[in-house]
C-alpha cells in the first residue's frame, strides 16, 4: 500500500482520483492548494504526488521545487489544462515523472500513477534526463501535440541522435530547433542542411570539407558543416535522399564523432549533435536497398513523428490566429476571422499541412483588405496532386440522383398531396451527411455543427428526427 497526495483545486478531479486510488488499495491525501499540499507532505511524506499547474496562490510549477525538498525523489505527476512546450519543459526540468493534460482518461492517468509508484520502489527507473528553457515556437493543445511536447522535453538535454518524421509542411525543422533550444548546446550554432538541395557530388564536400587541390577548383582548404557546427546541432533534412555511397561515411561521422575531409587521410574530431528529418518512408527505402539499416538505427535512437494537420484539427484555430497575428500590419490591425471561415479551415484536407495553412491565412489577409476574413477570401483548397480541388456539377449531382429527381418530380406533379421533392430529398440524403460528419468529428456535436454550418440546436433536432446517435452515446 502506498500513500498518494493529490494537489488540485478542482473537486471533481480530486474525487475521481481518490476513488480510483482507494479502489487500488492506496491511502490518499487531498489538498486544494500548493501551500496546503506542502504542509501535508511535510507531516506525512507521500510516495507519489499528483500536482496541478494552475492553483490558487503558488502555482504548481513554482511549488515543484519545494515539494522536492520535502518528498525527496518521490515521483511527481504534473497535470494541467493549459499544456504547451514551455510548460512541459518546465515540468520535466523540475523533475516531474510524467505530464498529463486535461481532460484525460482516468484509466490512462491511473496507469501513469502505477508506473510512478513502481519507479519510486526502484522497479521502473526511467533513463531520460530533464531539459530546460522555454519556447512558443510550436503551437497546439491537441493530445498528439501534448505528447510531442513531453517527448521533446525528455530528449532535448541528451546527446542522442533524433529522427524526426512526418509529411511535408508539418514543422519538422521547428521541432529540431526546439530540441536545440532546450539542450545544453543552445549557445552553439544550429545548422539546418537540406540534403535534397545538394547535388550528389557536393554533399560530401559540404558536410566534411576538403583540402586545397583535392579536385579541380579547390584553391584553398575549406571546413565542412560538421566542423563549422562544432558545439552546436546539425539538422540533416531529407535524410532519405542521401546517396548510398555517402551513407557509410555519414554513419562513421556520427558514431566516431570525426570526419575525413575530401583529399585528406587524417580524420578530424567533431563536436556536434546530429538530428535528422524526412518525409519519406525509410522502412520502404531499406526494404528496397536504398537506405542502410545501420544508419537508420543510429539516427533513430529517439524517434519523433509529427502528425498531419488533418489529425489535429482542434489546433487549426490557434494556428490560424497565430499566422493572422504575424500577417497583421498597421493598416490591418483589426483583421479577424468569422465563424464561417473557421469552420471552413477545420473542414479542409490540408494536404500541405501547416505550411499550406499559413499560406492560406496570408492570402486571405491580403484579399480581405482589412475586413473580417470570410470563406471567399481563402485560396482554393489543394488536392494531393497539388491542384485546386474542383467541384463540378456532375460530381456533386451524380447521374442516378438526377434521374431519381426527374422521376420523383414527374410523380409528385400528379400527386400534389405527398411530401414536396426537396423534403423527400432531405429525408434520403441528410442522415448520411450527418453521420459522415459526426464520424469525421469523432462524435463531437459542437465541432460537427461548425463543419455543417448550422447551429448546435439545429443539429440536435436533426439527430433526434432521424434517431441518429454518436458512438459516444452508444457506448454510454
Amino acid at each position: 500500500m502506498s500513500r498518494v497526495l493529490i494537489v488540485d483545486d478542482e473537486a471533481s478531479i480530486c474525487f475521481a482520483f481518490r476513488e480510483f486510488l482507494v479502489d487500488e488499495g492506496h491511502r490518499v491525501d487531498v489538498a486544494a492548494s500548493a501551500e496546503e499540499g506542502l504542509t501535508i507532505a511535510e507531516d506525512t511524506p507521500p510516495d507519489a504526488v499528483v500536482l496541478d499547474v494552475r492553483l490558487p496562490g503558488i502555482d504548481g510549477l513554482t511549488a515543484l521545487a519545494e515539494f522536492r525538498k520535502r518528498i525527496g525523489p518521490a515521483p511527481v505527476v504534473v497535470i494541467t489544462a493549459f499544456g504547451d512546450l514551455d510548460t512541459a519543459v518546465r515540468a520535466m526540468e523540475g523533475g516531474a515523472f510524467e505530464y498529463l493534460v486535461k481532460p484525460f482518461d482516468l484509466d490512462q492517468a491511473g496507469e501513469v500513477i502505477r508506473r510512478a509508484l513502481s519507479w519510486e520502489r526502484g522497479e521502473d527507473r526511467p533513463v531520460e534526463e530533464a531539459p530546460g528553457g522555454g519556447s512558443e515556437a510550436l503551437i497546439g493543445s491537441s493530445p498528439v501535440m501534448q505528447d510531442l511536447f513531453k517527448r521533446i522535453a525528455l530528449v532535448a538535454p541528451t546527446e542522442v541522435p533524433v529522427l524526426i518524421t512526418g509529411e511535408s509542411g508539418t514543422g519538422k525543422e521547428l521541432v529540431a530547433r526546439a530540441i536545440h533550444r532546450h539542450s545544453a548546446r543552445r549557445a552553439g550554432p544550429f545548422l539546418p542542411i537540406c540534403l535534397a538541395a545538394l547535388s550528389p557530388g557536393l554533399v560530401e564536400r559540404e558536410l566534411f570539407g576538403h583540402l586545397k587541390g583535392s579536385f579541380t577548383g579547390a584553391d584553398q582548404d575549406r571546413k565542412g558543416l560538421f566542423e563549422l557546427g562544432s558545439g552546436g546541432t546539425v539538422l540533416l533534412d531529407e535524410i532519405g535522399d542521401v546517396p548510398m555511397g555517402l551513407q557509410v561515411k555519414l554513419l562513421r561521422a556520427i558514431e566516431q564523432r570525426e570526419v575525413t575531409p575530401v583529399g585528406d587521410a587524417r580524420p578530424r574530431p567533431t563536436n556536434l549533435r546530429v538530428l535528422a528529418a524526412t518525409n519519406r518512408p525509410l522502412g520502404d527505402l531499406m526494404a528496397a536497398g536504398q537506405f542502410r539499416e545501420d544508419l537508420f538505427f543510429r539516427l533513430s535512437v529517439f524517434h519523433l513523428h509529427l502528425p498531419p494537420l488533418r489529425d489535429r484539427r482542434e489546433d487549426i484555430p490557434a494556428l490560424a490566429e497565430h499566422f493572422l497575428r504575424m500577417a497583421r500590419t498597421s493598416t490591418t490591425a483589426d483583421l479577424r476571422f468569422t465563424e464561417e471561415v473557421l469552420a471552413e479551415l477545420r473542414a479542409r484536407p490540408w494536404v500541405g499541412n501547416i505550411r499550406e495553412l499559413r499560406n492560406a491565412v496570408e492570402h486571405a489577409a491580403i484579399v480581405s483588405r482589412g475586413q473580417p476574413i470570410r470563406p471567399e477570401h481563402l485560396p482554393p483548397a489543394m488536392t494531393g496532386s497539388g491542384q485546386t480541388a474542383p467541384a463540378p456539377v456532375d460530381e456533386l449531382v451524380p447521374r442516378h440522383l438526377a434521374e431519381w429527381a426527374a422521376q420523383e418530380a414527374t410523380r409528385l406533379r400528379d400527386h400534389p398531396g405527398e411530401a414536396a421533392l426537396y423534403d423527400r430529398f432531405l429525408e434520403l440524403s441528410e442522415p448520411a451527411v450527418l453521420q459522415a460528419v459526426l464520424r469525421a468529428c469523432q462524435g463531437n456535436r459542437a465541432r460537427a455543427a461548425q463543419v455543417l454550418g448550422i447551429h448546435r440546436a439545429t443539429l440536435r433536432q436533426k439527430l433526434n428526427r432521424y434517431a441518429i446517435s454518436t458512438d459516444r452515446e452508444r457506448d454510454a
